[in-house]
């Protein structure tokens, strides 16, 4: 079992107070208050049952009921070895359903073939992001080292667990049992998929699957059917975790962490080259060789908003990192129950003109994970949903924000000190058509009460804090990526 931060640093203090001084004596005191860290990344031991929630504070809104699906990172330590990177724990599919005013939480561990291998050896053998591979991993295809942990979608009258390595993974949208990985056609069986797909409103799917300097875009019909799947050439092997797409164009941010060596474990095998600035690749939906390259300043980033078209323009948010540390080493420390010193990511606008000429148009607006009215995919809106709170000694979220890029506005809620935020997702309200007409819903991880929270807010008023706060019995580590069914 890792030992928290706290309990880490209070050992510490403990030494250094040996000679007791009023400095030791208070330094203690603040690391006994300070949060329990080491909550973020713990390992879940087994599923969830379904669980009723108990409501805490205000009450559901009229008319809400649907279900918000999470996915991220449950298990990461076994006696045998432990994973070395937080983004190569497995994956644990949450299910929060929301009805008639209550709320029930269930979480099932996702049913791979790296899980099953590691549960019979006892120990994490597979290669990762930043995990090296054991010499008892037995590997077939990309798929059997699929921890299926970063995002979650619906397809059909299923979900789809997406890791970015492999094939997306089936799973029942009620019960969470695995199904099984998805082969979208014989001869592509085992191609990457990234864990974001670009999804139109009438539920299109548009998703890249990125190896070095080209990339597979696939096209899907809303039940999950490939409709196309064609291979392009990128201008370098950048890391492609998130890109964004409008109406007509898929938008490829190519950020200057590239890679030049094909070693392991993955993260090794990237340089930050900032010399070289950051590319945009913008691809025409119905014609794939028509394209063009815009240039920028160099940002790392992980996420990006919705685009848009205005004019001839293209526009979309980014949530900038000074460089890719976080990747390269800091989420391994954090997996270790280290926090590290970064400066968190800060939003950002994008504009490539009609002319060629591109800008980057940067804030001091801490945030991460954006989110939009899922009904405006691709299409003009003002308003952006991402987490809030980080800073430089606290790469965690305690709060959610809306910002307006009409008015540089942003309205927040700061849940305290002792909340790690996971992202939230906008739920449209019945019947309403504006942009703020809904709920912001989505956990957060008490570790003062060492308990999961599910929260509701008015999308409109967020400073007001939630309308409604159910409790559960269990504290689950922080999560990654989402969606709401409503």
């Amino acid at each position: 079992m890792i030992p928290s931060r706290r309990a880490f640093l209070m050992g510490a203090a403990a030494v250094s107070a040996a000679v007791v001084t009023p400095d030791a004596v208070r330094a203690a005191e603040a690391l006994a208050a300070a949060p329990d860290w080491g909550l973020v990344t713990a390992d879940v031991e087994a599923d969830i049952a379904p669980q009723a929630l108990r409501l805490i504070h205000g009450r559901a809104p009229a008319g809400l009921a649907g279900t918000l699906y999470r996915n991220g990172p449950a298990k990461f330590r076994r006696p045998g070895r432990n994973a070395e990177h937080w983004f190569d724990g497995d994956g644990l599919i949450r299910r929060f359903r929301l009805e008639e005013g209550q709320a029930e939480l269930a979480a099932r561990f996702a049913d791979t073939p790296k899980r099953r291998q590691e549960t019979r050896l006892d120990a994490m053998v597979m290669p990762g992001f930043g995990t090296m591979p054991d010499p008892r991993a037995a590997i077939g295809s990309p798929d059997d080292a699929s921890a299926a942990n970063t995002s979650v979608i619906p397809v059909g009258d299923g979900v789809w667990a997406l890791w970015e390595g492999g094939s997306p993974l089936a799973m029942d949208a009620g019960s969470l049992e695995t199904r099984g990985f998805v082969t979208l056609r014989p001869d592509l069986k085992g191609m990457p998929f990234l864990a974001h797909p670009r999804i139109e409103p009438d539920g299109r799917i548009w998703n890249l699957g990125v190896g070095g300097a080209q990339a597979v875009v696939w096209r899907l019909s809303p039940d999950g059917a490939l409709e196309a799947a064609e291979v392009i050439a990128l201008p370098r092997a950048s890391y492609i975790h998130d890109f964004t797409a409008t109406a007509r164009h898929l938008v490829i941010v190519l950020q200057p962490w590239v890679r030049t060596r094909n070693v392991m474990p993955f993260s090794a095998g990237f340089d930050w080259t900032p010399e070289a600035g950051t590319q945009v690749l913008v691809v025409d939906k119905a014609d794939l060789s028509a394209r063009r390259i815009y240039e920028l300043p160099a940002f790392g980033f992980f996420h990006l908003g919705d685009a848009w078209e205005d004019g001839g323009d293209i526009r979309f948010d980014v949530c900038a990192h000074r460089d890719m540390d976080f990747a390269a080493r800091g989420a391994q420390r954090v997996v270790n129950g280290v926090l590290l010193d970064g400066e968190p990511a800060r939003l950002a606008m994008v504009r490539l003109g009609a002319d060629g000429r591109a800008n980057l148009e940067r804030t001091d607006i801490v945030g991460e994970f954006p989110r939009s009215d899922p009904r405006r995919a691709g299409l003009a809106r003002r308003l952006t949903i991402h987490t809030a709170g980080e800073t430089p000694g606290r790469p965690f979220a305690s709060g959610i924000g809306v910002t307006d890029w009409s008015t540089g506005r942003t309205r927040s809620f700061d849940f305290g000190a002792g909340h790690v935020v996971d992202e939230m997702v906008f739920a449209p309200r019945p019947g309403g058509t504006a942009e703020n007409d809904g709920w912001l819903i989505g956990p957060s991880l008490n570790l003062d009460e060492r308990a999961t929270e599910l929260h509701v807010l008015d999308a409109a008023r967020v400073e007001d804090g939630p309308v409604a706060t159910w409790r559960a019995e269990v504290a689950l580590p922080a999560a990654f990526h989402g969606t709401w069914v409503g």
